[in-house]
């Protein structure tokens, strides 16, 4: 008798870890293989609605520390995660372990390497994560979200196979035709990622309000903006006389994507995924700090392809936001061409190439 195919999903809990699992684990199942999550005890908290068959928590954290105290936590922490894995692969037998990137994929993907589980990575990023180029050498194949991924092993590039990223079903259901903003009103969609920014509420009402009478006239501001900034933002655009909808978080984002004329966002790979899905241009804002500088070579990737117009944080001003919008409110061919080069870009079977490279690895 055949053994039952499974593969276990290794995510964090964010959504950009967690979308392509997701849209992964969709394909998966149609095709009548178990699919189980296993994650940190936050991200457990976070998948209530993942289609799994199961939510493995299992031990991480971070590396890092000032203390020494903290560190030799964490890295206690991350070696109770690496032997629970190793005895739940050994007790469940999964075809493969997919780790999608992040530190709560560390102990999971390395305990399954040492339980004698097939192993593999995706990294989302154009440039890799350090758990990923930590993970690198040890897994049997390395999938991709970019055609390019700085900062690899030269070692591990014989591994990987560009596949694009997964988008989850409904950015698919949402693609549809770029409605070219001649005349009428003019969609903006803003938001952070999935926690939100606070620099959004500080820059774009008040760009906003440089705007002329006539263009402002003609905005309709959906905006995702954190609690206690609502208010603040809310009453700015009413001020305004501007149509806005200002929430904490949109469960229906690729709808209002497929909605928008023009997106200002963070340049996160899951958000460049959906905006080259759907096919809408975007004015992207890299989220500073990061030692991998990943958001900045998304966003530099989309730029490049025509798609979007990336501005650093540091160059993010009322000032400056409010002279693009003004020169796009008013291109809309420009803006259809930004449309059709962002879609251009885009992979939107990405999870079933995904799929297939995970049944080619795994050893059913």
């Amino acid at each position: 008798m055949a053994r039952e195919k499974l593969v276990i999903l290794a995510a964090g809990g964010t959504g950009g870890h967690l979308f392509p699992a997701e849209a992964l684990s969709h394909v998966l199942r149609a095709q009548g293989i178990r699919v189980m999550l296993m994650t940190d005890p936050r991200g457990a908290e976070f998948a209530g609605d993942f289609p799994a068959d199961a939510v493995i928590p299992i031990p991480s954290a971070t590396p890092s520390g000032r203390s020494l105290i903290g560190k030799l936590r964490g890295a206690l922490e991350i070696g109770k995660g690496v032997l629970a894995a190793r005895r739940t692969v050994r007790e469940l037998k999964p075809g493969l372990l997919l780790g999608f990137g992040g530190y709560p994929t560390v102990p999971p993907v390395f305990g399954a390497s040492l339980g004698g589980v097939r192993t593999m990575i995706h990294e989302q990023n154009a440039v890799v994560g350090r758990a990923n180029r930590f993970l690198s050498g040890r897994v049997d194949a390395i999938a991709t979200g970019f055609a390019e991924v700085g900062g690899l092993p030269a070692a591990s590039l014989a591994k990987c196979r560009h596949v694009g990223n997964p988008v989850r079903p409904a950015v698919l259901a949402a693609a549809s035709p770029y409605g070219r903003p001649e005349e009428g009103p003019f969609h903006l969609l803003v938001f952070g990622g999935s926690q939100g920014a606070r620099i959004m509420a500080d820059i774009v009402p008040p760009a906003i309000q440089e705007l002329s009478p006539t263009e402002r006239a003609r905005l309709v501001v959906t905006q995702q903006a954190r609690p206690e900034d609502r208010e603040r933002v809310s009453g700015i655009y009413a001020g305004l006389g501007v149509r806005a909808e200002i929430q904490p978080f949109f469960k229906d984002l690729p709808a209002r994507l497929a909605q928008a004329h023009l997106v200002v966002a963070r340049s996160g790979a899951s958000t460049i995924a959906e905006l080259t899905v759907i096919g809408r241009p975007a004015l992207l804002v890299p989220l500073p700090g990061a030692l991998d500088q990943d958001q900045a070579a998304n966003a530099a990737f989309l730029e490049k392809r025509g798609g979007a117009i990336r501005i650093m944080q540091s160059d993010f001003t009322p000032a400056r936001l409010a002279a693009e919008l003004s020169r796009l409110i008013n291109e809309p061919a420009h803006l259809t061409a930004m449309a059709e080069s962002a879609k251009s870009a885009g992979i939107p079977d990405a999870a079933e190439r995904l799929a297939r490279l995970v049944v080619e690895t795994a050893s059913f």
